[in-house]
């Protein structure tokens, strides 16, 4: 959710409460704060496992053989993390809604107040844990020139001119990519020749995205993977984890 309060201009709040007030007819909600991760992981959004994440997909009525359109109110970062997951436990026939609830409401489209339930669903893990990197592999990239890590928090962030983490700036050797600057003011994706040029990288090479805690990242990383990129990994843990301890390196500037 939007917040004019936070200079990030993002809330960190369960997008329910709006949910209920109107969707999509026929959408239900997938809960990222609650259901889709971990409770009282050492990050906010820490994964569940590939089973688990699976069975609450199914508790939403996705099978292996469904078809899943994400969209969030905000910012495309919510559904690409979702997303994400679904790549990660090998589903791939899922979309994002370009534009989201916006694109929805601004084409004259009505929104709906009634409660989806669907019955139960089974979706089979598939593992591809190399689309999801950890501390270990982060750390050794820092040192490693074929990798590509990209840092998707706003330039000030990325500076170390602000911070909402224990230490400010990038981690070391990382390329500073705004994930708020593959959108337009409308909160769409920009076009794929721009998104092109923002990514100038080897397509062979490995890219690691991060944020604070993985939801922006995602949203990068959805964009190299309809690039064309085929080895990309998303820290989810991000700066959460890593600005926690002062032996793992940051730069400022």
């Amino acid at each position: 959710m939007p917040n004019a309060d936070d200079p990030r201009g993002l809330h960190n709040v369960s997008g329910r409460p709006d949910y209920e007030l109107g969707h999509i007819p026929n959408a239900g909600f997938a809960d990222l704060k609650n259901e889709l991760c971990k409770a009282n992981g050492p990050v906010e959004f820490d994964l569940l496992s590939p089973e688990q994440f699976c069975a609450a997909m199914g508790e939403l009525g996705v099978g292996d053989d469904s078809r899943v359109v994400l969209y969030d109110a905000n910012y495309t970062g919510w559904a690409a993390r979702v997303w994400w997951m679904l790549r990660w436990v090998g589903f791939d026939n899922a979309a994002i809604l370009d534009g989201g609830l916006a694109a929805w409401t601004s084409n004259g489209n009505e929104l709906s107040l009634e409660p989806v339930l669907r019955a139960v669903n089974t979706l089979t893990p598939k593992p591809r844990p190399e689309v999801i990197a950890d501390h270990d592999e982060v750390a050794a990239s820092v040192n490693d020139d074929t990798v590509i890590l990209i840092d998707t928090l706003p330039e000030e962030f990325y500076r170390g001119e602000m911070s909402i983490y224990p230490r400010a700036g990038h981690i070391m050797g990382a390329v500073n990519i705004d994930g708020l600057s593959l959108l337009d003011n409308k909160g769409h994706l920009l076009s794929q020749d721009e998104l092109a040029a923002m990514h100038g990288f080897d397509h062979n090479a490995r890219i690691i995205t991060y944020c604070g805690g993985g939801i922006v990242a995602s949203t990068d990383a959805f964009v190299l993977t309809r690039l064309g990129y085929n080895n990309v990994a998303v820290y989810m843990a991000s700066l959460e984890e890593w600005t926690t301890d002062p032996s793992n390196p940051m730069e400022i500037g």
